[in-house]
C-alpha cells in the first residue's frame, strides 16, 4: 500500500532523512521506533508533504512525493499529529465532522459519527462541548477519530499515548486494532515499546535518520543489540 524508497529531507541545511526505505501492506501495523531526534516525525511529514520529500513515496502504486498536503489526504493518507490539532472553540461533533472529505457524508466511508461515539462514550457524552474543555486523553481520541471521518485508506499516527493515563493508553491500543481489522493501513510512531511490541505486526527501528532494523516484534526481542544501541536510553 505504501513504499517510502531512498526518502531524504531537509530542515535547512541540516539533513534529518539519510535514505530512509520502509513499506506497509493493507491492514498492517507497523511501528516506527528509535530515539527523540532520529527523524521519525520527519518521516511521516515527509510522506504527508508538510516537509518536503526527495525520494520516493508511492501510495498504492501512484507516486505522491511532491504533491500538497491536502492532495495526499485526498489519495487516501491521514496523519494525526504527536501535538493533537484539535479546534479548540469548536465542539466535539464539529471536529469530527470536519474530517470529512469534501463531498463526503457521514457514513459514506468505513467509519460514521456514532462509531466513534460508540467506541469513545467520553466524546459521546462531550458531543456539544468545545474541544477545549476536553482531557488531554479526550483530546488525542479526537484527532484520531476526526481523521478517521475521511475513510483513510493509511493512517500515520504520532506518539498517540504520551503524557496518556494507563486506562487511555489501553483505549488507544484497542483503536489501533480496531483499525486494523477494517484493513486500514497503520504507521505507529511510539516511544512506549511495550505499547508498539504487543499491536504492531512489523516494526522499524530508526538512527540518525535511516533504517537500522526491520522485523517482527519477536525477531526485535531477539536483538538484544539491536535494542541497546538505538532504543535504551
Amino acid at each position: 500500500m505504501l513504499e517510502v524508497t531512498d526518502l531524504h529531507a531537509f530542515y535547512g541545511k541540516s539533513h534529518i532523512l539519510q535514505g530512509v526505505n520502509l513499506n506497509i501492506q493493507e491492514g498492517e501495523i507497523v511501528a516506527l521506533l528509535g530515539r527523540n531526534g532520529v527523524g521519525r516525525s520527519t518521516t511521516c511529514k515527509a510522506i504527508i508533504g508538510e516537509v518536503e520529500p526527495k525520494g520516493s513515496v508511492k501510495l498504492n502504486g501512484q507516486e505522491i512525493a511532491g504533491k500538497t498536503s491536502y492532495e495526499i489526504a485526498n489519495l487516501g493518507i491521514g496523519y494525526v499529529p504527536e501535538n493533537r490539532d484539535i479546534f479548540p472553540g469548536l465542539t466535539t461533533r464539529q471536529n469530527l465532522i470536519l474530517g470529512l472529505k469534501p463531498g463526503q457524508k457521514d457514513g459514506a466511508g468505513r467509519w460514521k459519527m456514532q462509531d466513534m461515539f460508540e467506541m469513545f462514550s467520553n466524546l459521546d457524552e462531550r458531543a456539544d462541548v468545545e474541544a477545549s474543555v476536553l482531557s488531554g486523553g479526550e483530546q488525542q481520541m479526537l484527532t484520531m477519530c476526526r481523521t478517521l471521518m475521511g475513510d483513510p485508506d493509511l493512517v500515520m499516527i504520532d506518539e498517540p499515548t504520551e503524557g496518556l493515563s494507563p486506562q487511555m493508553v489501553k483505549r488507544v491500543a484497542q483503536l489501533l486494532q480496531e483499525i486494523a481489522k477494517r484493513g486500514i493501513a497503520t504507521l505507529l510512531v511510539e516511544q512506549k515499546l511495550s505499547i508498539a511490541m504487543d499491536i504492531a505486526h512489523r516494526v522499524y527501528v530508526m538512527g540518525h535518520g535511516h533504517v537500522v532494523f526491520e522485523g517482527t516484534p519477536q525477531e526485535l526481542r531477539d536483538r538484544e543489540d539491536v535494542r541497546k544501541e538505538w532504543l535504551e536510553v
